[in-house]
């Protein structure tokens, strides 16, 4: 056989070769190409970073509205407000203070205003050490009272801490006790959990949870 006619013959074999694959192909001869699901997008809250509230120390350095906490704008001064209790020794709050759902310690033992209020200066925290302490500065508050909690929080252990761990780069910023506990009820609300990855190799949803075949 000449080098031609050789030639010839390969290519034909070729020819006949891609031509069937091209045609298994087609017919889907191993199996049909799986489907592509759209991975659905995440929800933009997981990626938010800021507190889910705002401390009065936010309100001052953002310049907003502090009306809502100038105690003597109804109350009168040196005449502290009186607190009522029901039959249940439970405090009753005030309509004016509707908003506020007292819930601050296990069986409701810490149901008393002056307990972090100072009774004689509205404007003011009073901690247990005596100290008087500025409403912006409400930390050294519960630390008073949540010792392991707040040493934790210096260590930036508890709570959220941003910035540099390495100091020498830049400072390092930690959230008060307030842009997470709602000081009254200080309980965390529950949170919907992010989702989790998703594999590179789905699972046909039509033999998903099928038993596995031997």
């Amino acid at each position: 056989m000449s080098n031609g006619s050789r030639t010839n013959l390969v290519l034909t074999v070729l020819t006949v070769l891609f031509f069937g694959l091209g045609a298994s192909f087609w017919v889907q001869l191993w199996g049909k190409t799986p489907v592509v699901h759209q991975n659905p997008l995440v929800d933009p809250a997981f990626l938010q970073t800021a507190t889910w509230r705002k401390s009065y120390a936010d309100l001052i350095r953002g310049k907003e509205d502090l009306s809502d906490f100038d105690c003597y704008g109804c109350h009168e001064k040196k005449s502290p407000p009186k607190l009522r209790f029901g039959a249940d020794q439970k405090i009753v709050v005030p309509d004016e203070h509707s908003d506020v759902v007292m819930g601050h310690g296990q069986h409701g033992r810490n149901n008393n205003c002056y307990n972090c209020h100072d009774e004689q200066n509205l404007l003011q925290l009073a901690a247990r050490d005596g100290r008087a302490l500025k409403l912006e500065d409400s930390v050294p508050l519960c630390g008073s009272c949540h010792g392991p909690t707040y040493r934790d929080w210096e260590a930036g252990v508890h709570g959220r801490t941003s910035g540099y761990w390495d100091r020498s780069k830049g400072p390092i910023v930690r959230q008060l006790c307030v842009n997470c506990h709602n000081p009254h009820s200080p309980k965390f609300p529950g949170r919907k959990p992010a989702p989790g990855p998703i594999p590179l190799r789905q699972a046909n949803p039509e033999t998903a949870g099928a038993e596995p075949t031997h």
